[in-house]
């Protein structure tokens, strides 16, 4: 570990509605001791944020939203959720996730303005960036990152940089129990992502921005990736929607940061 405070983020995806947010989010609060020493943040869906945010309040634990739109407020957007509609709400969102790029063709200019609008609202803003398993295959994971990378803080000061997490999430690894080696994902976090970051910014602000993985991430393996020099924390799923295994993983982020 470094002396960046590592971060472990829940997102819930399209799983749970307000009643059962509720009950997840209060079984975490009984099931993990949440220390200064590590930011949690749980993402919950826009229609549970108010109920998980009543459970969560004074248990240390902070709100995330998965998307935002990128548009200002009081706008013509059916459906659509601004950043400033949840900037009272939560502290943390969500942008550029795979399942995103994927399934609604949000492009990198899309995830871009999204960074500025989460930015201008006083959101800590993820940013997801990671490869396909094609472009995996075919080498093309430094490219693919690094271009994502730069595109999502174009136009981002070095100032509004720091109020910024990336999450690598190489797609491949999302959801199907596969995952890459500890080394190969702490080589992408160092390489391509924090060593973009330095050519954008320099070193020191370089320096302070954190890196989550994200990927098939559970009890079982945690550990490999938490110790590496590069992965401040992780970006869970699945593993997030059980309250237990939530709590494991917690537990070997805490472990590690008394064992350092």
């Amino acid at each position: 570990m470094n002396k960046r405070r590592p971060i472990v983020i829940a997102n819930w995806k399209m799983f749970t509605d307000p009643l059962d947010g509720a009950q997840l989010a209060h079984d975490i609060v009984h099931s993990c001791q949440i220390g200064p020493s590590v930011d949690v943040v749980i993402c919950p869906p826009f229609v549970s944020l108010t109920e998980v945010r009543k459970v969560i309040s004074g248990s240390g634990i902070k709100l995330g939203a998965q998307n935002i739109f990128w548009e200002p407020n009081e706008g013509s957007y059916t459906g659509e959720i601004s950043a400033q509609m949840i900037s009272g709400l939560c502290e943390y969102v969500i942008v550029g996730h795979s399942e995103r790029r994927e399934y609604f063709d949000e492009t990198d200019d899309v995830v871009n303005k999204k960074v500025k609008a989460g930015l201008q609202h006083g959101l800590q803003v993820i940013i997801c960036v990671g490869e396909s398993l094609a472009q995996n295959t075919a080498d093309d994971t430094k490219d693919v990152v690094e271009h994502q990378v730069r595109s999502a803080y174009e136009g981002i000061s070095r100032d509004e940089a720091l109020h910024t997490v990336v999450a690598y999430e190489p797609i491949w690894a999302i959801g199907t129990g596969r995952a890459p080696t500890a080394f190969a994902a702490n080589k992408v976090s160092e390489k391509y992502v924090r060593g973009t970051l330095e050519r954008i910014y320099g070193h020191e602000v370089s320096q302070l921005i954190r890196i989550q993985y994200g990927g098939s991430i559970n009890r079982g393996n945690i550990s490999e990736f938490i110790v590496q020099t590069d992965i401040d924390g992780v970006l869970i799923g699945g593993s997030s929607l059980l309250s237990d295994e939530f709590a494991a993983i917690l537990c070997v982020v805490y472990q590690q940061l008394v064992s350092d």
